[in-house]
């Protein structure tokens, strides 16, 4: 998931806003749900960002016991069950295995306190923004009130947020796994690399062996015809010349 900043920002806000209403919307008639429904919830547009919080998957409030979790767990998993739907069965394999996984993190007590953290780091950056918001107010002479303190509005700020930052962990997830594949791919071409330096200097090695054996013959060879040659000819003083007067 790419994240992007600046002029982005606002867009992103925006898409935020909108699966906030979309969710209460779907929240209101949560008794009512079918699956085609919950399947449709769980697959519309732009619900990567959605998917990332488990809670909002489950449709739970991260103060929920697990029993809890378990019991809605079981039965959004029936109804969205690709046996259940057989006429839309790759949806419903994909919406169950959204489902499957919210259910396996807040399950898991160390990926649910990594959860149930950014949900209270949410609710903090919230405060703050708020305190901010309250503070700037006053010193333009617009008094104290926000729009956040009405409990619908803070309740929906904090659920933006709280998605920022799920979105903002995977990402920093994903460029850590983009870093490593990265690293490991530079680790895997310099060991092939140095593989093909070890294999080219080995046969190098191997045909200089190879030809300095063949130059010890032929140099053995060449010293033996020599000496044949030496035997065969024998041995010629130089003739006498006389003596002149």
């Amino acid at each position: 998931m790419a994240a992007s900043t600046g002029g982005c920002s606002s867009s992103s806000d925006s898409l935020f806003n909108n699966f906030y209403v979309e969710v209460k919307e779907i929240e209101k008639r949560d008794s009512v749900l079918t699956p085609k429904q919950q399947i449709d919830r769980l697959l519309r547009p732009g619900s990567t960002y959605f998917n990332l919080n488990p809670f909002e998957v489950l449709q739970v409030e991260p103060e929920a016991v697990l029993d809890d979790v378990k019991k809605q767990y079981r039965k959004l998993s029936i109804l969205v069950h690709p046996d259940k739907n057989v006429d839309d069965r790759d949806r419903a394999q994909k919406a169950f295995d959204i489902i499957n996984k919210a259910y396996k993190t807040l399950e898991d007590e160390q990926s649910r306190k990594r959860a149930l953290d950014v949900v209270e780091e949410a609710k903090g950056r919230t405060d703050q923004m708020i305190s901010e918001k309250r503070k700037k107010q006053k010193k333009e002479g617009k008094g104290s009130k926000v729009e956040e303190d009405d409990p619908v509005k803070y309740k929906h700020a904090i659920y933006v947020m709280t998605m920022k930052l799920f979105a903002d962990m995977e990402r920093k997830r994903r460029q850590l796994e983009e870093k490593d594949m990265e690293m490991r791919k530079r680790k895997r071409e310099q060991e092939i690399e140095d593989e093909e330096k070890q294999k080219i200097e080995k046969e190098w090695q191997k045909n200089f062996e190879e030809s300095r054996e063949n130059r010890v013959n032929n140099w053995k060879a060449f010293q033996q015809g020599s000496k044949t040659k030496k035997m065969k000819g024998g041995f010629r003083p130089p003739k006498h010349k006389a003596e002149q007067r």
